[in-house]
This record gives structure tokens, sequence and C-alpha cells, in this order.
């Protein structure tokens, strides 16, 4: 009965072997202990477990002929698909369905030349130039960032003629969609940073976020005047662009060294991690403060007092919100992660939107920052799920901000002479940063190959140039003034350009100066292993 059984099954449908060309061990070990236990058909169980072996030891080989495996040609051809042409129909079919979805709730919207068709078709273009840039990989080197694949998707988009005449985003759509994004970025800049890591770093981590920013800033500052021609205060709304380092490129690049073992006695990735979030605290600060001055009437004196004032109005709303939301809602409800992840995101975009509505833009991004902050540090332990779900939420608005920041950008508006100039600013004021950078760790207790490898990982420019680089243009277009849009439209030129030429070069950089310039963690790896591996022998040995 049992071998009928068996010849059953085999004609119904394949049996493992002869779908995967292997059976799992755990199966084999599973049968043999069961053979010895039973007192008949020893002969029969004896013939299967052959016949299972023959199938582990001789794996079918490919076709001759083929330069594809047997198994992958049986996934694709196999009634049930798998693997990569599964993925891809997968794939294929949720975009469709998203699609059929919308156009089905919004009519003619949905179609070519819509405003939810653009925004749909920038989103799904941005994410397969993300994952193009993901597959890129080189040994011993970090990954290239996504966001560069996000952002030439959304150049391409813009700059295509065919493409760009039925692609067609409003240009409040656009804003909106940036500025949640924005929001996002701000709320993990507050959640991320970590008091205690303050504390311990103190002078040397202020002096690295402040000093370098500070300098670049002012940098650009006198060179934008000086070559594009730009106003006093959108010379600093552009040296506060240029002056935040990219926590999306540092961050990735100093984890990989930090599980190497790079800097880590002397803690150089948790300075630089530490400081960079201050350093992006600083700049958007600034940048809010100078973009409010920018956009207001009145004498100097009253719009310093202004600048002032959005600054004292963001801390304190931001404040009593972070307060807020520490204790509501209570420790003892369902769901609480994600109940305080709704409150520290929607606060921190109605802080950005309602700051804009209420004639205050410069205190919204202040706001979101010491809410997420003052939230953090009340929630103690517990932030890590908050941050969990907060990264997903940015892993979502990504592909919009890098790619709607890449279709702002128009080759037919761009002159040549600009984007010269542009890279000439960006050039000099890199130089300037990286020589403040290495002052300000001269008298921090590192060897001049550390000094170095700080003021080279300080190059990336990726996150918060294209979160702020538009919101000059967007305000600019509000007020409906030709010479206002030009000068954000210029303040976007550069930002791009950062980001295009500083993510890859500075991935690579902290990559290649890594290993080289960095001490590795002297331990006692050959001898722990050696001794882990008596520890096993001799465990084995003991009887059960």
């Amino acid at each position: 009965m049992v071998k009928e059984e068996v010849n059953d099954s085999g004609d119904s449908e394949p049996s493992v072997c002869e779908r995967n060309g292997m059976i799992p061990m755990h199966e084999q070990s599973e049968q043999g202990p069961t053979a010895d236990a039973r007192g008949t058909d020893v002969n029969a169980q004896t013939e299967e477990t052959a016949l299972l072996d023959h199938c582990i030891q001789q794996p079918p080989e490919p076709a001759a002929g083929s330069s594809i495996p047997a198994r992958t040609w049986k996934q694709i051809f196999a009634c049930h698909p798998q693997g990569l042409l599964a993925q891809t129909v997968t794939n294929v079919a949720f975009v469709v369905l998203v699609w059929a979805v919308v156009w089905s709730i919004t009519g003619a919207e949905c179609l070519p030349g819509g405003n939810l068709f653009g925004i749909l078709f920038l989103y799904f273009f941005a994410v397969i130039g993300g994952k193009i840039f993901g597959f890129i990989k080189i040994p011993t080197l970090p990954p290239l960032p996504a966001l560069l694949g996000m952002l030439l998707a959304g150049f391409l988009i813009r700059n295509t003629p065919f493409i760009s005449d039925f692609v067609q985003i409003k240009l409040r759509w656009s804003a909106a969609l940036r500025n949640i994004a924005l929001s996002i970025i701000l709320t993990r800049a507050g959640l991320g940073l970590d008091p205690k890591a303050l504390k311990k770093l103190k002078a040397v981590c202020l002096r690295l976020a402040f000093g370098p920013c500070i300098s670049e800033t002012g940098t650009a500052a006198v060179l934008a005047f000086l070559f594009l021609h730009l106003p006093w205060q959108w010379g600093f709304i552009l040296g506060f662009v240029l002056g935040a380092v990219s926590p999306a490129v540092v961050v990735p690049s100093m984890l990989i060294l930090q599980a190497g073992g790079y800097g880590v006695e002397k803690g150089v990735p948790t300075l630089l991690m530490a400081a960079g979030s201050i350093d992006d605290i600083l700049a958007i600060t600034g940048f809010n403060t100078c973009l409010g001055m920018a956009f207001s009437s009145g004498s100097t004196l009253y719009n310093v007092l202004r600048g002032v004032l959005e600054v004292a109005i963001g801390i304190a709303a931001g404040g009593v919100l972070g307060m807020f939301i520490r204790y509501f809602p209570s420790n003892d409800q369902a769901s609480l992660a994600w109940k305080r992840s709704y409150f520290v995101l929607g606060l921190s975009m109605f802080a950005v939107f309602g700051s804009i509505y209420f004639g205050f833009p410069g205190s919204g991004g202040l706001c979101t920052l010491v809410l997420a902050f003052v939230a953090g540090v009340g929630w103690s332990d517990e932030k890590r799920e908050i941050e969990k779900i907060v990264a997903v939420a940015w892993n979502i608005f990504e592909p919009f901000l890098f790619g709607l920041i890449g279709a702002e950008v128009s080759v037919t508006s761009l002159r040549p002479e600009t984007v010269g100039l542009c890279v000439a600013v960006l050039g000099i004021t890199l130089v300037v940063r990286i020589v403040a950078t290495f002052l300000m760790v001269s008298f921090a207790g590192f060897n001049f190959k550390e000094k170095v490898f700080v003021s080279l990982a300080w190059i990336p420019k990726a996150t918060v140039q294209a979160a702020i680089g538009s919101l000059a243009l967007d305000t600019a277009r509000q007020h409906q003034d030709e010479q206002l849009e030009k000068y954000g439209m210029d303040v976007l030129t550069v930002a791009f350009l950062a980001i295009l030429i500083t993510a890859p070069i500075g991935a690579l950089v902290i990559g290649l100066a890594g290993p080289r310039l960095l001490q590795k963690a002297q331990t006692n790896s050959k001898e722990d292993d050696e001794g882990a591996e008596v520890r096993e022998e001799a465990k084995a040995c003991e009887p059960s």
C-alpha cells in the first residue's frame, strides 16, 4: 500500500527532486529515524531513502550549449512561475493596478497630460532609477546612493522631448510633496539626535558642526554676491543650502566603517554622525531665518528682528508640542508606537505647512526639529520603534523629493556661464569647508591621517539640499516676482549640481580613504576563534 501511494502521488504531480533538483536535508533526516523505528516495511523505506540520496548526490545538469542553469529555465517555464520572472510580473501588475484604481476614481487626471498621471509616472521611474543605482556595487566600496538614480530620473523626464510633453505636474502639488518629504527629514533629524553622544563628545562635536558650516556659508554668500550677483540675503540662503552634509550618504558609509572596526577606538564614525545631525539642524535653521528675512518688507533692523522672532516662535512651539506628545498617548495604550508616529509626523507636517500659511516660513522647520527631539528624549528606548516607522514614511516619499528636484531643472533654461559659475562657487566652498574641518579637529586628539579623513568625509551633499533647495523658488513663485524666481532658480541649480557632483564623489572618497587612513581596532580575534572552536568541540563530545 505504501508503494502504491508513492507511485500515485508521483503520477499526479512532480516530486520534490524533479521540481528543484535537490531535497532538503531535514527531510532525509526525518525519514531515516522513521525507517529504523518501524519493524515492518523496511525494504520500502530503504528504497525511498536510496532514491532521495540519489537525488541529493546527482543534481540535474544544465543542458549542453545553454548559459542559463536548468533550474532557472524550470522556474521560468514552470506552471507556478518563480524567481525573476514572477517578481517582474508582480511589480508590473502592481504598477498597472495602482494606475487603474486612480484612473477609475479621477478619470482624465490620470491620463497622459493629467496631473496625477505625471506624479505616478515620475514616482515609479524615480523608484526604478534608484533600484538601478542600487545594483551598481563596487567591491570594498560603499554602494552608490540610490538618490542619484532618482534625481537623474526626474531630470531625464523633464528634458526628454516626447516624455516631457505628457508628464505635467502642477507646481502646487510639486511643492506640497516636497514639503511633506522635508517634514519627514526634519523629524528623522530630531529623533536621531542622541543626548548621551552629545554629552560625551562635547566641544569637538560642536566645533565640527558649527565651524565648517559657518565657514562654508560665509564663503558661499560672498561668492554668490560677486559671481552670481545675488543680494546678500539670497547669498546666505545659498550658503546655508550648501552648508549641510548629507546624512543619506555619510551615515551608511560610517556604519560600514564602524562594522569593520575602522576608527572605532577614537570614535570617529560616532563623531561624524552626531556632528552631522547638528550641522544639518544649524543649516536648516539658518536657511529658514534668511528665507523669512528675504521675503519680508521693511528695514534691515525689522527683518533681523523678524528672523529672531521666527526662531523664537519655532523653538517655543516645538517645545510645547514635543512635551505634549511625550505624554499623549500614554504608555498604557495599545499600538503605542503607531500612535506616537502618527502624532509626530502629523504635527511636523502641520508645522511646516502652517508656518507658511501664517506668514512665518522660517519657524516651521525649527519647530519640527525641536518637537521631535523633545519627544524622543522622553521616549528613551522606545524611540527606536518610532524611528523605524518614520523611516518607512521616508522610503515612500524619498522618490518624490529627488524626482521632483530633478524635474525642476531644465537644460533649456540653463546658461553655460551660469553652470560654470555655480560649479566654481561649489568647488571653492568645498575647499574652504575641508580646510575649516581640518582646523576644527586639530586639537581633538586625532593623528594627521584621521584629521584628513574627517575633512574628506564632510564632502557629500544630498538630502538637505534636495529638501530646502527648492523652497526659495517655491516662495518666489507665490510672490509672482520674476527677479526673485531667477534668484530661486540659481539656488536650485547650485543645489542640483551639489547633489550630482558631491554625493557619488563623497561616497567613493569615504569608502577608499576610510580603510587607509583610519586605524582598525586591535582585537585578539584569532585567539578568540581558536578558543571558540575548542569549546565547540568539547561541547560536541559531551554526552547528551
